[in-house]
């Protein structure tokens, strides 16, 4: 663990949510972890902190995966030489420092301060603090012009990623994406009585009420636990535009329905709510136990199994199957930075493979007359439209697509592309909000 000079770590007001927040993308960009999963690894940390320096320590580390090309951009232009190869941490407490200084509310002199403390406490590259406060001055003093001379799309996206974007989109919706994902997500959850949607959105406060049927939090006061309703499983966090493939399935009361990769169980619950009965299925025992809390505590039921979909073999088939397939979640990049940095096209290549694989198997369990209900989190065709078309094409006179209409998805003609499927794109409203989630999906119903 990093030490002062004096083989004890400083106690300064909010040098300890910094100090967490370095070990948070230290998971993310050098061990390769998830956001989630490396605010799990951080978790004594975290918690040992007032609710405002977590908040801080999350924010901060969400931002430096936002603006990462913004902020290495920024350093380069202070670093003369490439720093000691057993100085890495120096970097990512530099990134962090950059962050503050750039792009969030936090009094420069603190950004600088603590960042120099950060290394300085840390015996290995203790002798470089000198360095790090030259060159975080140095941004703070160019801070104008640094962000001037800046352009976020070509610097934050990744190359493969802006080609692949400007290609599906034009550049112009692709520059807005990107804009879109820069943005600290708002707060949205799905009620389980969907009829007292407004009562809850009131009773939540500063809630909104989206066409779509969600509510949306902006600005969350307290902690989701914390929030009324939650105790009480009157409702779940998911967001808006998660929200809408488990309705393409229609009316689901007394049917017989199947989610597959259904953890950690928010299409699950949507799904029991409306009055289905559900099995679902998913491979992961730890992500099933997720799901299975959070049925619990919504007082919702459903069949549980863990399996993989190219294994599974139900006694019948089912009147309706929704097929959340595994993606490269770009869609998700508001929420979850990392993909930015953790995906690539050729990690898209065999995903899309796998999607194919998925979809075929998925068919064989919908029953004739019944529907399929496929969706990804992506934002790339490859893993939407590409295989919705290409899965058509496979089945023959045995599918049909059924186009999703505006009506099914809160009168947002927007979300409904010519062919039928529901596409959301990061930038895109929701009624007079702004930003949800991207997603794709297509429904297909069986003819014979």
């Amino acid at each position: 663990m990093a030490r002062t000079g004096g083989g004890r770590k400083e106690n300064v007001p909010g040098l300890a949510a910094r100090r967490a927040a370095v070990f948070v993308l230290e998971q993310v960009l050098r061990q390769g972890r998830t956001l989630t999963s490396a605010l799990e690894a951080a978790d004594t940390r975290l918690s040992a902190l007032e609710s405002r320096d977590r908040a801080l320590a999350g924010h901060l580390a969400r931002t430096v995966l936002r603006r990462l090309g913004q902020i290495d951009d920024a350093l380069a232009r202070f670093l003369s030489r490439p720093l000691p190869k057993r100085a890495e941490r120096v970097r990512t407490v530099l990134r962090a420092g950059v962050a503050q200084i750039l792009f969030m509310r936090v009094p420069a002199h603190a950004a600088v301060d603590l960042s120099v403390r950060l290394v300085r406490e840390d015996h290995p590259i203790a002798r470089l603090s000198g360095l790090a406060n030259a060159v975080l001055r140095n941004v703070l003093r160019n801070a104008r012009d640094i962000l001037a001379g800046q352009d976020p799309f070509l610097l934050n996206v990744p190359e493969w990623l802006r080609h692949s974007w400007t290609d599906a989109w034009g550049e112009e919706a692709a520059r807005a994406m990107a804009e879109a994902l820069l943005a600290e997500p708002a707060l949205d959850l799905t009620v389980r009585q969907s009829e007292k949607a407004a009562e809850w959105a009131a009773a939540l406060g500063s809630a909104l009420l989206l066409p779509t049927g969600t509510i949306r939090i902006r600005e969350p006061q307290a902690s989701v636990p914390r929030l009324p309703g939650f105790s009480e499983g009157a409702w779940w966090a998911q967001d808006a535009a998660a929200a809408l493939p488990a309705r393409l399935l229609g009316d689901v009361r007394g049917r017989n329905v199947l989610d597959l990769c259904a953890a950690p169980g928010g299409k699950t619950a949507q799904l029991a709510s409306a009055g289905a009965h559900v099995t679902a299925v998913d491979a992961s025992a730890e992500r099933l136990q997720i799901l299975h809390r959070n049925l619990e505590r919504l007082r919702l039921a459903a069949d549980v199994v863990q399996a993989d979909v190219l294994e599974y073999a139900p006694p019948k088939p089912f009147e309706a199957v929704l097929l959340d397939a595994p993606c490269s979640a770009t869609g998700t990049a508001r929420r979850h930075p990392e993909v930015l940095h953790l995906k690539t096209a050729r990690q898209v290549e065999s995903l899309a493979r796998q999607q194919e694989r998925m979809l075929d198997r998925a068919a064989e369990f919908v029953a004739p007359g019944g529907r399929l209900v496929y969706c990804t989190c992506s934002l790339q065709t490859e893993e939407g439209e590409e295989r919705a078309r290409a899965f058509l094409q496979r089945q023959g006179a045995r599918f049909r697509l059924c186009p999703v209409t505006s009506e099914e998805v809160g009168r947002q003609a927007h979300f409904v592309t010519e062919e039928g499927f529901l596409r959301t794109l990061p930038h895109m409203p929701v009624g007079t909000e702004r930003y949800l989630d991207g997603f794709f999906a297509a429904r297909f119903e069986r003819t014979e």
